[in-house]
């Protein structure tokens, strides 16, 4: 290689790592959340709660609401503790988060959800479920900062 052409491939790697370092994913951060939801439901399931959501060492207070229809029968409460990915700011959790899911809880029973809102967060919980309820439904999560 010659001297400019081997500056000129240093150059190019050095603003490939610099592109990357500086990309908005790159700048993105995780936090951790947990939240309390109950639902219950005829056809028609109606969830809310609240919970936090941690990030940098502060704690920003939160409430879930959603609707779902389908396959909705009983009710149950659940604990969800996870991560929230892909944010800039506490707020960008805040959003629609849709979902299609099936499961059931007779006593005790557990939940896994991947979701992801309007801005790209996206939630990773997974909760132990309490109650009698059986769902094969579409449903919509909001998260609300308070």
């Amino acid at each position: 290689m010659r001297p400019s052409s081997a500056l000129r491939a240093i150059l190019i790697a050095f603003l490939a790592v610099a592109c990357i370092a500086f990309s908005p994913t790159a700048r993105a951060d995780t936090g951790s959340i947990s939240f309390t939801v109950v639902k219950g439901g005829w056809f028609i399931g109606g969830q809310g709660g609240k919970g936090t959501l941690t990030l940098h060492g502060r704690h920003y207070p939160i409430t879930i609401g959603g609707l779902s229809a389908g396959l909705v029968f009983g009710g149950s409460v659940t604990k969800f503790r996870g991560t929230v990915s892909h944010i800039r700011h506490a707020s960008d959790v805040a959003g629609t988060y849709g979902a299609a899911g099936g499961g059931g809880a007779l006593g005790a029973g557990a939940q896994v959800m991947v979701l992801r809102n309007e801005k790209g967060a996206v939630l990773r919980v997974h909760g132990v479920q309490v109650g009698l309820q059986l769902n094969l439904d579409l449903s919509g999560l909001v998260i609300q900062m308070k």
